[in-house]
């Protein structure tokens, strides 16, 4: 069974684990806007009982992951072009927040990691993978934002892109990325430099830039 859950993964709850599997498949994009998933069909698929499926859904509905609809139909949420502005909105409040409060702790380390991880990034555009340019991209961003020491705002922020994955992936064509974001390479030098104001700016602008292509 491909995506049965691991036997070390046994010492867990299985809804717990079912539930982040799930989740980061949503962040990431690799489940399609306008999913359809169902309890039975998800409890075979990972090898669970439908309790665990069920509570699995619930906490991802709860969260915006998932939308279920007046007939009980579950699925992946498809985003209305004033959705993504909403949810566009939220990140330019959020991110350059957390970011501030990282700045102080921006050691050296975390910014050689965080020039690895564009790195990264360069190669997931050159084979055009979008599931994995997503991952090394939120990647980049939570390395950072970990340094805040402000898990509420992380949490709230983390919600945001989990309901923005699916309609990302579907829609990553239209950026025709060629090269790592030029902002990243921004909020790297403002590290450098202890810049805030330009830290500010470099993170507002690149989480806002591309889900402003995406609209329309």
């Amino acid at each position: 069974m491909q995506n049965a859950l691991r036997p070390t993964e046994q010492s867990a709850s299985a809804h717990e684990v079912l539930y982040r599997t799930l989740r980061t498949k949503i962040m990431h994009g690799q489940l399609r806007p306008g999913l359809a998933l169902t309890l039975r069909g998800i409890a075979k698929e990972y090898g669970v009982s439908m309790t665990p499926a069920r509570e699995a859904i619930r906490r991802l509905t709860a969260e915006g992951a998932l939308t279920l609809s007046t007939s009980g139909r579950v699925s992946t949420p498809t985003l209305t072009n004033d959705r993504i502005e909403e949810l566009s909105s939220l990140r330019a409040l959020l991110e350059p927040e957390l970011a501030s409060r990282a700045l102080p702790r921006a050691h050296i380390a975390l910014i050689d990691r965080l020039h690895a991880i564009n790195t990264t990034i360069a190669e997931t555009i050159a084979k055009q993978d979008a599931n994995a340019y997503i991952r090394t991209n939120l990647e980049f961003h939570r390395t950072l934002y970990l340094r805040a020491q402000a898990p509420a705002i992380l949490a709230m922020t983390e919600t945001v892109w989990l309901q923005l994955g699916p309609t990302i992936c579907a829609l990553y064509g239209r950026l025709r990325r060629t090269a790592p974001p030029r902002n990243h390479r921004l909020i790297i030098a403002a590290l450098r430099a202890g810049d805030e104001p330009g830290l500010r700016l470099a993170v507002r602008t690149d989480v806002t830039q591309g889900l402003k292509l995406l609209v329309g």
